[in-house]
């Protein structure tokens, strides 16, 4: 069960760091610049998919911490 832990941990955090920052739209917000905020981008090809993966390697570390803890 800890080696699974590990693993998906490992996964889970190299994942992360792959996606593409969602910060700029944070930093334009305190800038004042507007030009690209309320523009609709959807996720496409590759970012979907890391973003897929991220949900479900989310959810199955949740989910096997949540086993670990009742056995």
């Amino acid at each position: 069960m800890e080696t699974a832990l590990l693993i998906i941990s490992i996964l889970l955090v190299v994942i992360v760091l792959l996606q593409s920052s969602k910060a700029e739209g944070a930093a334009q917000i305190i800038s004042g610049s507007t030009s690209e905020l309320f523009t609709h981008r959807k996720e496409r090809g590759s970012e979907l998919f890391i973003t897929r993966l991220t949900w479900v390697l989310g959810l199955a570390f949740f989910i096997i911490c949540l086993v670990s803890m009742f056995i």
